[in-house]
C-alpha cells in the first residue's frame, strides 16, 4: 500500500505533504531526514484513535511518481489494522462486535489489531471469514 507525497524544497530544507491524507505534513533538514519522516508521518495518521469513525482515503491509482512526487510505503503491519478497521467501519459493526465474531478474548485485542499487527495465518483466515471483502491485494497493492 502506498501513498504520494508531494515534496517541496525550502532555502533550509524540505517540507512533504501527502496528496490523499489532507493534513499529513512532515519536514526535515535532509532529504535523505525526508523520506523517514515521511512514512513515520503516514503510518501515524493511519494509525486512528481508537473511537474515531473516520476513514482515510485509500491510496489513488492514477497519481504518478515524479522528480518531486515520491510513493512512500505504508508498513504492513499497519496496512493490515487500517484494512481491518476499514472492512469493520464499512460493515457497520463496533470494534466490541467485531472482537466477538473474531473470538478474540478481549476488546483490547481486536484494539491492537486495529492498530499495529502482524497476525498469524490463523487470524487472517477468521478475518476473512468474519469480513468476506478483506483481501491482501488490498494491502499489497499499489
Amino acid at each position: 500500500m502506498k501513498y504520494h507525497f508531494k515534496i517541496h524544497k525550502e532555502k533550509k530544507g524540505y517540507w512533504a505533504q501527502c496528496l490523499e491524507l489532507p493534513g499529513c505534513l512532515t519536514q526535515a533538514d535532509t532529504k535523505k531526514d525526508l523520506v523517514s519522516n515521511m512514512e513515520q508521518a503516514l503510518n501515524l495518521y493511519l494509525q486512528e484513535p481508537e473511537e474515531s469513525t473516520y476513514l482515510a482515503p485509500s491510496p489513488k491509482k492514477n497519481i504518478k511518481p515524479t522528480k518531486n512526487i515520491v510513493e512512500v510505503s505504508v508498513d504492513p503491519k499497519v496496512a493490515v489494522g487500517f484494512v481491518v478497521r476499514c472492512n469493520r467501519l464499512n460493515s457497520g459493526m463496533t470494534q466490541k462486535q467485531a472482537a466477538k465474531k473474531l473470538g478474540m478474548k478481549d476488546l483490547y485485542s481486536y484494539q491492537r489489531l486495529e492498530k499495529k499487527c502482524n497476525p498469524t495465518l490463523a487470524l487472517m483466515a477468521r478475518i476473512y471469514n468474519v469480513f468476506p471483502k478483506f483481501s491482501v491485494d488490498d494491502i499489497l497493492r499499489y
